[in-house]
């Protein structure tokens, strides 16, 4: 498991035109998101972003871990998350803190603990790690 503590200290910046712009919290959720196979948005301390993040060791997948708590922008980029996963425009922190984790798959957005458990118990969530390249077996 690839633990990513505070990485970014900073909102990477995009340079165009000659001016400086900060990448929305939504394009840092797109890029993180792709950047591996399988990777899981999570808060330190939270027992359900734990329980997925144990699944996936014991499948035998090593995925890019994202602590929010740790990560400047945090907030915000939950508050992206709970609004991909309900699909409601408006969320409060309650329902963004709710939403973790978020685990996405080959860069999509596979959903939360009970998505995840579900792929899982019905058999679909390994072909879907084989298909992303994060299982080879």
């Amino acid at each position: 498991m690839r633990m990513v503590e505070g990485e970014n200290e900073e909102a990477p910046a995009v340079e165009a035109e000659g001016k400086v712009m900060r990448w929305s919290p939504y394009e840092r959720v797109g890029r993180m998101a792709s950047g591996n196979a399988v990777v899981v948005f999570s808060v330190s301390g939270c027992c359900m972003c734990h329980v997925v993040k144990r699944l996936l060791l014991g499948l035998g997948v090593g995925p890019t871990v994202y602590e929010l708590d740790q990560e400047k922008g945090g907030r915000e980029m939950q508050a992206v998350l709970a609004h991909l996963l309900s699909g409601s425009p408006s969320t409060s922190a309650s329902s963004a803190s709710a939403a973790l984790p978020a685990v996405f798959v080959g860069g999509k957005l596979l959903g939360g603990v009970e998505k995840v458990m579900s792929c899982h118990i019905n058999g679909s969530l390994v072909p879907l790690l084989k298909q992303a390249g994060a299982l080879w077996l």
